[in-house]
């Protein structure tokens, strides 16, 4: 009866100590996720976002405009995300985001500058309808009505 209970006791002991290693491994061996890191264009388009909503509040104020950003021109060469390749409808939606964006900020232009802002931002939401929808609604956002 010694000898069994003897038996059991270190049974047990293992078993809890395999059970303690095992929790171990576990806490080790963390499921590590991969995080969304935004490509380039991403953070370029955030920041154009940014400061149309700064061109807007000066428009909507009737401040005078400063210099067309220069940041904008970073389209034609900023990064893609991976799944995406910079095509030829991508490289003439940018050239006329550039063209109205730069029309904006021109102050010998008879066309209204608000309708010159909301052609600009028109571009943005063309380019968009053809490949990533997602940003729509935010950009209509930045149209002055």
């Amino acid at each position: 009866m010694k000898h069994l209970l003897c038996i059991l006791s270190l049974a047990l002991v293992f078993s809890c100590d395999s059970k303690v290693k095992e929790n171990e491994k576990s806490v080790s061996n963390k499921k590590v996720y991969d995080m969304y890191e935004p490509s380039e264009m991403a953070n370029l388009m955030n920041a154009f976002y940014a400061e149309n909503e700064k061109i807007k509040a000066e428009i909507l104020a009737g401040d005078t405009l400063g210099e067309f950003p220069l940041d904008f021109m970073k389209i034609h060469t900023a990064e893609l995300s991976d799944f995406k390749k910079r095509n030829d409808k991508f490289k003439a939606y940018s050239q006329l985001y550039i063209n109205a964006e730069q029309e904006v900020f021109n102050s010998e232009s008879k066309i209204p500058i608000e309708d010159r802002f909301n052609n600009a931002i028109g571009v943005c939401i063309s380019c968009h309808q053809t490949e990533c929808t997602g940003p729509i609604p935010r950009i209509k956002k930045l149209l002055i009505k």
